[in-house]
């Protein structure tokens, strides 16, 4: 991993799920709750899921944790950060998962159009700002994982509808305000928002991010809610099922 190191700078290597670990970098892009959260709707929705792809997959968060609870699941991964590319590559070889994971170095547009058969479970993970947002200035790598450089939702979308399975579903995490834009982007794609699961990260704040689920064929929408942390800065029992689901014991009560 020095080489890894040489190139990007300082590596910590941290648990993702009870039997996977993640190398990421100390000042990059790093996985989050959102990522979680998004490998939970995902494996909810499709928990006999076979064939699985995860659209800008970064250091592989998401596409490694389904690999871990989709155990019998094929999955392919897009991602075009080189940075980012590199560390998955790692990610993937040190979890010894290249025998049922495969990985293309790429933009989405352009990678989805090369990919064979169709999908039953697709994930993605757009970034939540348009260009000229103040994250401009942050580190490359973050940058790109958060602002719209190679498109947003209405990408994301687009490129799901050309690979998804008749009864597949699209599971995208993205900035709880944008409603309108899924909305807009799956009728622009044939697609159906049929379910919305929105994240309060500290109640009584309002919802910092949602995931929705998108399929070819509509049906009413089924909208819940999990909330991190109450009032009180407790965390709750939707944090304890997204713990359990990672396969980690309760966190002791204080």
């Amino acid at each position: 991993m020095k080489s890894l190191e040489d190139r990007w700078g300082p590596l910590t290597v941290d648990r993702l799920t009870r039997d996977l670990t993640i190398v990421q970098r100390v000042h990059g892009h790093r996985f989050s709750s959102d990522d979680m959260v998004t490998a939970y709707v995902a494996h909810r929705r499709a928990p006999h899921a076979r064939d699985v792809l995860d659209l800008g997959c970064g250091i592989g968060s998401v596409l490694l944790h389904l690999a871990w609870s989709l155990p019998a699941a094929r999955l392919t991964g897009i991602e075009a950060q080189e940075v980012s590319y590199a560390l998955l590559t790692e990610n993937v070889r040190r979890n010894q998962l290249g025998a049922r994971v495969t990985i293309h170095h790429g933009d989405l547009r352009d990678q989805v159009a090369h990919l064979a058969g169709r999908f039953d479970l697709i994930t993605g993970t757009p970034p939540y700002f348009p260009p000229g947002h103040a994250v401009d200035a942050m580190d490359a790598q973050r940058a790109y994982a958060r602002v719209e450089y190679r498109g947003g939702v209405e990408a994301y979308v687009a490129a799901a509808a050309t690979v998804l399975a008749d009864d597949g579903a699209f599971v995208m995490c993205g900035d709880a305000r944008a409603e309108e834009r899924v909305a807009g982007a799956a009728a622009a794609a044939g697609l159906h928002v049929v379910a919305r699961t929105a994240i309060v990260a500290h109640a009584p704040k309002p919802p910092l991010f949602a995931v929705w689920t998108l399929t070819r064929t509509a049906a009413p929408l089924v909208a819940d809610q999990l909330v991190l942390r109450d009032a009180a800065g407790r965390t709750t029992p939707d944090a304890a099922t997204l713990r359990a689901f990672s396969g980690f014991a309760p966190r002791p009560e204080p």
